[in-house]
């Protein structure tokens, strides 16, 4: 490597950090948000060090780097996510006054939300929520909180972080901190309140043995539940309920929204639970209600 090579290689690593610190101090990105910018700035650095005349990104050098993403047959969402830390990452260097202008203006976004959301039926919410072993403590922590992510359609992340003084059992709501750690009030129906208080007294307090957290969701060695334990119970109680592929916390947020919208819920409160800054996001529940309306019309009419 080239002495040149070498000092593009330090300039683009010393943006990167920057504006990680930059998103983590000014921002308030949460760590997941931080994790992902990293590896995909990371990945970018990689690919760009030694092309890089001034060491910051250019035009030419991203189109082929987006081009080399789309040779890899990556997901459309994949690669917004790319384009997305790309772009955050440009406007952060021209705020700074360390670019003469945007490389990323020119850069198109792929089509999105080409699949539809996975989600569930009512008989197979009903079937995953009642699947844990209520004889067991950690049975009835499980319960608890798909009946609460059910219930809410908080993000699992949100989940794991509800603090037992974020509950108010009375007003059947949960105070719940999002991305940018901007936080929001949820309405829980009655039925997650009461698993709730059923986990909080005769489940929460044997998974403790007497040490303090003043987290909600506790895992059996008494510390706070983290994202893999609660992926690795979803998918044991999905299997339980006769749901072998692609079940995720994250179905259970599309669920909550799709059945919400096909009960006649406007779109405004479905965002406001949801935590969506964009209105746009939240429409896409919209096409999964349309979705099956098609489906319930070529099946259930006479002429179809």
């Amino acid at each position: 490597m080239t002495q040149q090579e070498t000092q593009n290689e330090m300039t683009l690593a010393r943006g990167i950090r920057a504006f990680l610190s930059h998103c983590r101090m000014e921002k308030g990105l949460s760590a997941n948000s931080l994790d992902a910018y990293g590896r995909d700035l990371e990945h970018f650095r990689a690919f760009a060090e030694e092309s890089l005349q001034s060491g910051y990104p250019d035009e030419e050098t991203l189109i082929r780097y987006v081009n080399g993403l789309y040779a890899r047959e990556l997901s459309s969402r994949t690669i917004a996510r790319h384009l997305s830390a790309l772009r955050s990452f440009c406007k952060y260097l021209l705020t700074e006054g360390l670019i003469a202008g945007d490389p990323t203006e020119h850069l198109t976004s792929p089509k999105q939300w080409q699949n539809l959301p996975k989600f569930l039926n009512r008989d197979q919410v009903e079937k995953l929520i009642a699947a844990p072993d209520l004889a067991k403590r950690s049975g009835l922590r499980d319960r608890a909180m798909l009946e609460l992510l059910y219930a809410t359609g908080i993000r699992v992340s949100e989940l794991i972080a509800v603090r037992t003084a974020g509950v108010d059992m009375q007003l059947g709501v949960i105070r719940v901190t999002g991305k940018g750690n901007k936080q929001r009030l949820v309405p829980v129906h009655t039925a997650a309140i009461a698993w709730i208080g059923k986990y909080m007294a005769e489940g929460r307090p044997g998974l403790l043995k007497g040490r303090a957290t003043p987290y909600l969701f506790v895992t059996a060695r008494g510390g706070p539940m983290t994202r893999q334990t609660f992926w690795a119970s979803i998918k044991l109680n999905g299997r339980k309920a006769g749901i072998f592929h692609d079940l995720s916390p994250h179905v259970l947020r599309h669920t909550f929204a799709t059945h919400l919208l096909e009960g006649g819920a406007d779109l405004r409160s479905v965002q406001a639970m949801l935590g969506h800054a964009d209105l746009a996001t939240t429409e896409i529940y919209t096409h999964v209600a349309r979705s099956r309306l098609r489906d319930t019309l070529d099946q259930h009419h006479p002429r179809a």
